[in-house]
């Protein structure tokens, strides 16, 4: 797979959940079970996608490889950094 035409969908339940899909197939080949987890998907942008693209969170190999293998990529979030928050748990208790 070299290149497709790519819809890029944003999660409401999830904060930073991407689904990306090829333009051709949309969202047919997308379990029923996603989205439970994903909720209703909002078409965030459209793109052409190679596999030399840069992508913010995702590589674009892996992205292009999910797509052809099950018809679809789920970017999740990036784990939050837990150390963070009881950093700003103890400033606020002092």
């Amino acid at each position: 797979m070299t290149k497709v035409l790519c819809d890029i969908y944003k999660s409401r339940k999830k904060d930073e959940a991407y689904l990306y899909v090829s333009r051709k197939d949309g969202l047919e080949k997308v379990p029923e079970e996603l989205y439970e987890i994903f909720g209703k998907p909002e078409l965030a942008l459209t793109m052409m996608l190679s596999p030399e693209r840069k992508l913010a969170r995702a590589d674009a190999e892996k992205v292009l490889a999910g797509i052809e293998e099950k018809g679809y990529y789920l970017q999740m979030p990036p784990p939050r950094e837990t150390y963070m928050l009881d950093l700003f748990c103890k400033l606020d208790k002092e």
